[in-house]
């Protein structure tokens, strides 16, 4: 079920409880209490430990299928990752009624690591997601029916309706994908993630291979800027696969250029921005650094004040 909280028995049944913080990582209950038949009781106790956000997507992905069993949810599409023509039209009916409900975020690159970090973060707010996939059938089996899955063309407008359809908000993990989209009219803010000072810094080979990332960051960016809708552009260092909520930030002039920024700590500032709305554009650039945010509200306006200077 997109859009709804994760059940309370995730918690607790067929193994760990995993309880989520508000430094992205997950932690196992210290203790389970199993009543036996008769009187006697078994408390198993469990050794305290920390994992990455990384780890919790890669066992998150691989309990997919017991999550199905447990909650009810859809069984996996054909092999063929095609539905029934029914299954067409009961979602067209559905997209249909939610389009005056602007109460969704569209992720466009799922399969990323950065966007499964944004998805997994945004269902545990209770967030309806919907999510461009490469692999329907592999994201089924990583989200089941907490994701709304769909695949398909950027430039195709048909395709664009019916995904934009309810959504009101667009996170973009990557780059290629928002430069095709002809009008974003329709949503009423977009977060773009991207690497641009990174690529624009970059020189010798390196900058060779980054030529064709730069095109479509540029392209993004442009799209964004010149539609007319409320954006926040995050401008981050090099992305990098270590743990998120060790390390501060760096939000001055030249961070994105000069320094690396954590992929789950990406994905969580990508989040964080959907709570202020500019009211015409917000662009930004951070790194890892010293200073600690604890009210990402207030850090993003004043983020917004600076900029008017």
């Amino acid at each position: 079920m997109a859009g709804s909280s994760l059940p309370s028995s995730l918690l607790t049944q067929g193994g760990p409880a995993l309880l989520f913080s508000s430094s992205n990582q997950v932690s196992e209950a210290k203790c389970q209490l199993v009543v036996t038949s008769g009187k006697r009781s078994l408390v198993r106790c469990l050794a305290k430990k920390k994992i990455s956000f990384v780890d919790q997507i890669l066992d998150y992905i691989e309990g997919g299928p017991k999550l199905r069993k447990w909650y009810g949810a859809p069984e996996l599409l054909p092999k063929d990752g095609s539905s029934s023509e029914e299954d067409d039209e009961a979602e067209e009916q559905e997209e249909d009624a939610l389009d005056g409900v602007k109460d969704t975020v569209f992720v466009t690159d799922g399969d990323s690591d950065v966007g499964q970090m944004i998805i997994l973060q945004l269902i545990v707010k209770g967030t309806r997601v919907k999510a461009l996939v490469k692999d329907k059938r592999k994201a089924m089996e990583a989200f089941g029916a907490y994701v709304e899955l769909t695949s398909g063309d950027a430039s195709d407008e048909r395709f664009l309706r019916k995904v934009f359809r309810g959504v009101g908000a667009i996170i973009s993990p990557t780059e290629g994908f928002l430069s095709n989209v002809k009008s974003l009219k329709s949503v009423k803010h977009v977060v773009l993630l991207s690497q641009l000072s990174v690529y624009e810094s970059s020189g010798g080979i390196e900058a060779m291979m980054n030529s064709k990332a730069k095109k479509l960051a540029e392209g993004d960016e442009k799209a964004v800027i010149s539609s007319n809708v409320p954006y926040t552009i995050i401008r981050t260092g090099k992305l990098e696969n270590s743990p998120g909520g060790n390390q501060g930030f760096n939000f001055s002039s030249d961070a994105a250029t000069k320094g690396s920024l954590s992929k789950e700590d990406a994905a969580r500032i990508c989040i964080e921005a959907l709570s202020v709305i500019p009211p015409t554009g917000l662009i930004f650039e951070v790194s890892n650094g010293e200073e600690v945010v604890s009210d990402w509200e207030g850090q993003l306006m004043k983020l917004m004040q600076r900029q008017k200077k």
